[in-house]
């Protein structure tokens, strides 16, 4: 018979976070045993998580095939980014592993990526509901349909614009947590996956560095603590992993400008601003933090850019498909080349020269439309004066319904002080996974991968 287990997904957390700062976690750690994570390339959230949930790397024989955030589909001649459909993941999952050695057992996923169309029995992820007058409303998707009304019911509406964006805070990781206690009190699954950002947004938008980061560590803490004690109070076993470290950053490389300036990307003009085509292009970039997939559709032209792509400043290394099949990461959906930044450099997907011509998504929380990951959606710009006024009065027109967007996202990608995605970190800076007890002879490193058999033991060891 299973034993109930909590995975407790603290996005950011590392040993260098763990302190006097947060003492629950800390706590929870001292108590403990606390082992580095070595998170696969790209160290981002869709990779990293789908190898923890299947025991695979994202390419090679028998991968995973999630190979960053967003991909370009080569059909389609479209970049996806934050698909939420867990058939994109190939592989057994952890909870079809458990099920497959106790059919008693049920899983409850609670945020983690792919928590659409997947094979656990409760899920909750956010879906807003996008109008055709161009309203985007705060919404979540659950399985089964009715649990939606249920949680916003007892919790209220899911707190969207807190989740991602400009305001995000706290607030949604505490929603978070609710939903999983209130999921817990109906259903008792045995598998509780729980997916607590808020640590993220303020590592990436300040650095580790800032003199906020404490403010927001006590924040993450309360609301880990209030997991903990239901959880404990529950005789649920419990894990606290996080998927990547997140490491100061200075400067971005604006990849497809440089793409764009050797005459390999193409844009289209649209009422004087650019959009990215990507089918016309011979190469272009999808940004993704730290590294960035290069598409060369013209494949006799791999060579020249793979040589201009080692030149740019900030790129530490520029990795073929020969090189990516070494380290089990190529797959259809990857690009012919992937780079890899510098330590404190990171990628930004801007491929416009002038800012006057950006389009017009460029400066609204826009996260399916952009060719790449954008974290100055994080940002509200400094140069507007009276944003809150601005905001309210848009917010106005919409409720009104007037079209009108939302665009007070700045371009200035010097004011992003965080970011992740390479692997060659300080110790102090990997990600961690913290257990109750030691079920398994382990060194102090582990590969991701290996999340998945810990999971197991804590379901299935005495």
């Amino acid at each position: 018979m299973a034993h109930p287990t909590a995975v407790i997904l603290v996005v950011g957390l590392n040993q260098s976070l763990i302190g006097g700062r947060c003492p629950r976690i800390s706590a929870f750690a001292n108590d403990g045993v606390v082992r580095r994570v070595r998170p696969v390339l790209p160290a981002v959230t869709c990779s990293v998580q789908a190898s923890m949930l299947t025991g695979r790397a994202p390419g090679g024989p028998g991968g995973h095939g999630v190979v960053a955030n967003g991909y370009y589909h080569r059909e389609l001649n479209e970049v996806h980014f934050w698909k939420q459909s867990n058939r994109l993941v190939a592989g057994e999952k952890v909870w079809e592993t458990a099920k497959k050695r106790d059919p008693a057992v049920t899983c409850a996923n609670l945020f983690w990526w792919f928590n659409m169309a997947s094979s656990v029995d409760y899920s909750v992820t956010p879906r807003p509901i996008y109008k055709a007058d161009g309203r985007k409303i705060p919404d979540v998707y659950t399985h089964p349909p009715d649990l939606r009304d249920g949680l916003q019911a007892s919790l209220g509406q899911f707190p969207l614009f807190q989740f991602w964006g400009p305001g995000a805070s706290i607030a949604s990781s505490q929603w978070i947590a609710q939903a999983a206690i209130h999921v817990h009190q109906q259903h008792r699954p045995t598998l509780n996956l729980v997916y607590l950002p808020h640590l993220d947004y303020a590592l990436q938008k300040l650095g580790p560095e800032h003199r906020g980061i404490p403010n927001a560590l006590a924040e993450i803490d309360r609301v880990v603590a209030q997991l903990l004690d239901y959880y404990h109070g529950q005789g649920v076993r419990v894990m606290l992993v996080s998927e990547y470290g997140i490491e100061p950053v200075d400067e971005a490389i604006p990849i497809n400008r440089h793409l764009r300036q050797a005459g390999l990307l193409s844009v289209r003009q649209e009422q004087g601003l650019e959009l990215l085509d990507p089918g016309a292009s011979a190469a272009f970039a999808v940004a993704d933090h730290q590294v960035a997939h290069v598409y060369v559709n013209d494949t006799a032209q791999t060579d020249r850019v793979a040589q201009l792509c080692r030149g740019i400043p900030g790129v530490e290394q520029t990795l073929t498909r020969q090189d990516q099949a070494v380290l089990s990461l190529d797959h259809p959906r990857a690009g012919g080349l992937l780079l890899v930044a510098q330590a404190r450099r990171w990628f930004s997907y801007d491929y416009w020269l002038d800012d006057s011509r950006a389009p017009d998504f460029a400066r609204t929380v826009d996260i399916h439309r952009k060719p790449g990951y954008d974290p100055l959606e994080l940002f509200i710009d400094p140069a507007i004066r009276m944003p809150k006024l601005k905001i309210a009065w848009k917010l106005a027109c919409k409720r009104l319904g007037f079209r009108t967007l939302m665009d007070v996202v700045p371009l200035d990608t010097s004011l992003v002080r965080g970011s992740h995605g390479r692997v060659d970190q300080d110790p102090l800076t990997a990600p961690v996974l913290i257990t109750q007890t030691d079920t398994g002879d382990r060194p102090d490193e582990i590969p991701c991968q290996a999340v998945c058999d810990v999971i197991l033991e804590h379901l299935f060891t005495a």
